[in-house]
């Protein structure tokens, strides 16, 4: 039987993206299977399904930790999207970026609004691919 805070981990991620807890599964099971599950107890089963937050904020916040640190773009542009799936508005996702230019400086913005800028264009060509069906 999984522990408890795993089965809390996949739901929280599933009420996040509910194709993630597949992703993170699918990408470390050659190498590193052990790794999946930590993803998912500790940060989505021990923190993100602590009272006194709600997903959205936990996102955005995430967000911002994430173009603070300048080099996690992968982490970043997946945490843009999960933001997004939770209630974030595009303008919301710009504004935090705008933000860091103050606290973390101009580079981590501007390399924080292009990846944001990226996840946008790949949400419009599929929402314009899936209109054209």
């Amino acid at each position: 039987m999984l522990p408890d805070r795993y089965q809390q981990g996949l739901k929280t991620l599933r009420d996040i993206d509910p194709n993630s807890p597949e992703r993170v599964t699918e990408m470390f099971k050659d190498i590193a299977p052990d790794l999946s599950r930590y993803i998912i107890e500790f940060p989505y089963g021990d923190i993100y399904s602590r009272p006194g937050l709600d997903l959205k904020t936990r996102e955005m916040l995430t967000v911002t930790a994430l173009t603070v640190l300048g080099n996690a773009q992968p982490q970043l542009k997946r945490h843009i999207n999960n933001a997004l799936n939770v209630g974030c508005s595009r303008q919301q996702i710009v504004e935090i970026m705008i933000q860091m230019a103050v606290y973390a400086g101009f580079p981590a913005a501007v390399n924080g609004m292009l990846a944001a800028k990226e996840v946008f264009a790949e949400l419009d060509a599929l929402e314009s691919k899936a209109s054209a069906l």
